[in-house]
């Protein structure tokens, strides 16, 4: 789910008898009705042309407010955005749906495109058999999950774009990823696809209504997640120990990481991995635990996963070394990499870990932040490379010739090795080589053929004794270099910007900012974050209703806007909002923001709990257009919404004393129980939750304040009895709602906190 890039395209759809694909584990119940044409990917050459200065087409999409429609509103397609409009116009025709889901600053979205959405005869196609629907997977989650679920189950993979073809009651028949526009020797090309299903629809249309039905029928079974009888939540010293040999068994003990590529950063195994440790400080296996998150850490921030000129980290490594990656920078990636990093840090103390927290941060704080306090989704992997470029291609913005950098960096070395330059020793460091560093396997279709991906090859001692230098003068050169290169990279076109705003990924970047701003000590990143969890309250949530809305965009002359009919927040845009302003909360001590914490939990609570199977649904009831109300049960690119918000329930009844949200934490583990017993490593951030539900959480109230009209003290009648010892602020170490003695500095605290 995480490859944005399929690596092979499949179809699953009525056709006369062929080949049938079957997943190892076990006969699909669509056996006897579903053929598969699989055809190997092809890939895009070069890159995407510049559009014309005058679109010769408009479609619908140019009303739309989302970045990914706008990019369509000028293909040939007569493309619709998902609403009752075309549903209505594919039941009034008799015509099947096209859907075709995306994001804007996907490759493959851009390559299927460039190759067929802009193609005049393709789109005369799709618009005489089809409605044609587009979707942001951004804005609409809930609409990609439902169809993503059908893909992954009749093909055994998934990605984006997703291309799937509907049933005009909206019911899924016929699925895949990207296509090629044509035929080839081992592929079915989108042409062909379009032209058979066409067909379909023509000569089988009742055999294919029911076989839409049976399908429906079965994923709304295998989707299911609900408690098993009077099952309670797993024991968590179990949990956690099946989910660390899981995580041990995929460890790549050289480069970090749990496969060997595409390589993900995938935080939630990490965040497991310090939690493991924290309750197993002194065992072996608690021991390998922190190592195994440590060194993953160091590779990655190591890597050309890491940009090392313009910071920041971009999406996944397409090999095992973390050196190659696919170039895009996601939001949701850079919050959850603070916050870890920031833990990272907190545990060992090794100022390494802190560097690449400020590098996140201040690529976050110049290049995705909103002069009104938001935070942008996400950057484009691909860019022209010169002004004068027709072509986009992937990486141009952050590759490099060995030639570019002698020419930036030709300064002599003072002290180092005769005839020595700066670009030598930059060079070295950074794996630069003559005729590139990136291999052909890397780079199937040469976008990046004689360029070079920064990767740190040595230590800084050794690139030091390289050259003759004293080890302490090499930071300062570096630096000076990477200054160097990011100026003239400043002067290259820069990639797409996708200046959407969404609830959710605010949420997990407000979590970082906070985080490290406690972490490091360094108040301005808390002040970042409340200034971002003011633009929540003041562009994303509705007070009339109490509801988060689920996005915003950046409007001209840098206004915030919303789109005409506003989106409802769905489930992890409350959870990871909820998340955030506790977090906010505990490292500002702002009461506003638990007041806002727990008036949210109340409302997630009626909008998506599910109260006969337990665990809450990640869209709200009430939508005709969603066939499935679906729990996410993977904790992926980002946390499953159930697994985070286990741990604010337990947050939630210690600031407040509703001990029904114990109770609700608990029905959750008891509904993911037999995937967490079985298979915690597709679980690891409820599985670390396992372990914080069976704890006894303590609290450190810190009542410098002594406030008792304050909403703490009307949320938890028994700090009445709590006060302040000699004028001093003091802090109280409390569980289960009783408290130790008062201690009024650093080091008692400490002692009660780690005994």
């Amino acid at each position: 789910m995480d490859q944005h890039c399929p690596l092979e395209t499949r179809l699953a759809h009525l056709s006369p008898p062929g080949p049938v694909h079957v997943p190892s584990n076990g006969e699909p119940f669509w056996r006897h009705r579903c053929v598969f044409l699989t055809g190997s990917m092809t890939m895009a050459t070069g890159g995407m042309s510049s559009p014309p200065s005058v679109p010769r087409h408009t479609n619908r999409l140019i009303n739309e407010k989302s970045p990914y429609l706008l990019q369509h509103a000028h293909n040939p397609v007569d493309w619709y955005p998902w609403g009752q409009e075309a549903f209505d116009k594919a039941k009034n025709e008799n015509k099947l749906i096209f859907l075709s889901v995306g994001y804007s600053t996907c490759h493959w979205c851009h390559v299927m495109e460039e190759e067929s959405f802009k193609n005049k005869e393709i789109g005369e196609i799709m618009n005489k058999n089809f409605v044609c629907i587009k979707v942001d997977r951004e804005e609409r989650p809930d609409v990609d999950k439902v169809y993503m679920t059908f893909v992954q189950a009749t093909s055994g993979g998934g990605g984006w774009p997703m291309s799937v073809w509907l049933t005009p009651d909206l019911k899924p028949f016929a699925g895949g990823t990207y296509f090629p526009p044509e035929d080839g020797v081992h592929r079915v090309g989108f042409r062909t696809v379009l032209l058979r299903i066409a067909e379909q629809w023509k000569e089988n249309k009742d055999a294919l209504l029911q076989n839409s039905q049976k399908i429906l029928e079965a994923l709304l079974h295998v989707s299911e997640i609900r408690v098993q009888g009077q099952e309670s939540p797993p024991p968590s010293k179990e949990v956690m120990a099946t989910c660390l040999q899981q995580l041990s068994n995929s460890y790549d003990e050289d480069y970090g990481g749990f496969s060997k590529s595409p390589k993900f950063p995938t935080p939630v195994n990490l965040n497991f991995l310090f939690t493991y440790w924290a309750l197993h400080r002194t065992t072996p296996e608690g021991a390998r635990a922190l190592q195994m998150a440590l060194h993953t850490l160091k590779m990655m921030a190591h890597g050309g996963i890491h940009d090392h000129i313009c910071q920041g980290f971009h999406r996944y490594s397409t090999d095992q070394h973390w050196h190659v990656p696919h170039f895009e920078k996601m939001l949701y990636d850079q919050g959850q990499l603070a916050a870890t990093y920031s833990r990272a840090f907190q545990i060992s103390g090794d100022e390494f870990f802190a560097n690449v927290v400020q590098d996140i941060l201040l690529y976050v704080s110049r290049d995705l932040s909103d002069q009104a306090g938001g935070f942008y989704s996400a950057e484009d992997a691909d860019s022209y490379p010169t002004t004068a470029s027709e072509e986009k291609r992937e990486g141009a913005f952050c590759v490099w010739t060995a030639e570019e950098i002698r020419a930036l960096l030709p300064d002599p070395v003072e002290g180092a090795t005769e005839g020595t330059t700066l670009g030598d020793v930059f060079m070295h460091h950074y794996g630069v080589k003559e005729t590139g560093n990136v291999s052909p396997m890397q780079d199937p279709h040469q976008e990046l053929k004689g360029k070079n991906v920064l990767i740190v090859r040595y230590s800084p001692e050794l690139t030091a004794a390289k050259f003759g230098l004293e080890a302490g003068r090499l930071g300062a050169l570096l630096r000076e270099g990477r200054r160097r290169l990011s100026a003239a990279r400043a002067q290259r076109p820069r990639p797409h910007l996708d200046t959407k705003m969404l609830a959710a990924w605010n949420g997990l970047m407000i979590s970082g900012f906070a985080q490290a701003g406690v972490a490091l000590a360094e108040q301005e990143y808390v002040s970042r974050a409340a200034r971002a969890a003011a633009f929540l309250r003041r562009h994303l949530f509705d007070p009339a209703s109490g509801r988060l809305l689920r996005s915003c965009y950046r409007g001209e002359e840098n206004t915030v806007e919303q789109s005409a009919v506003p989106i409802q927040g769905f489930l992890e845009d409350y959870v990871f909002v909820i998340q955030a302003l506790f977090d906010l909360y505990e490292a500002s001590l702002e009461q506003s923001w638990l007041e806002w914490a727990l008036q949210l939990q109340h409302m997630q609570d009626k909008l998506f709990w599910d109260p006969k199977g337990f665990a809450y649904f990640s869209s709200e009831a009430g939508d005709p257009s969603l066939l499935l109300r679906l729990k996410n049960d993977q904790d992926g690119a980002e946390p499953a919404a159930n697994s985070v918000t286990v741990t604010n329930l337990l947050r939630a009844a210690c600031y407040s004393g509703h001990k029904e949200w114990v109770e609700k934490a608990g029905q959750i583990l008891a509904a993911f129980s037999e995937r967490l017993q079985k298979i915690p490593i597709a679980l690891p951030e409820m599985a670390r939750a396992t372990a914080v539900f069976h704890q006894t959480l303590k609290q450190v109230l810190m009542l410098a304040d002594g406030d008792s009209s304050g909403f703490l003290y009307r949320q938890l009648p028994f700090l009445a009895s709590l006060e302040r010892k000699e004028g001093k602020a003091t802090a109280y170490l409390c569980s289960n709602f009783s408290c130790s003695l008062p201690v009024t500095s650093p080091q008692e605290l400490r002692g009660m906190l780690c005994p």
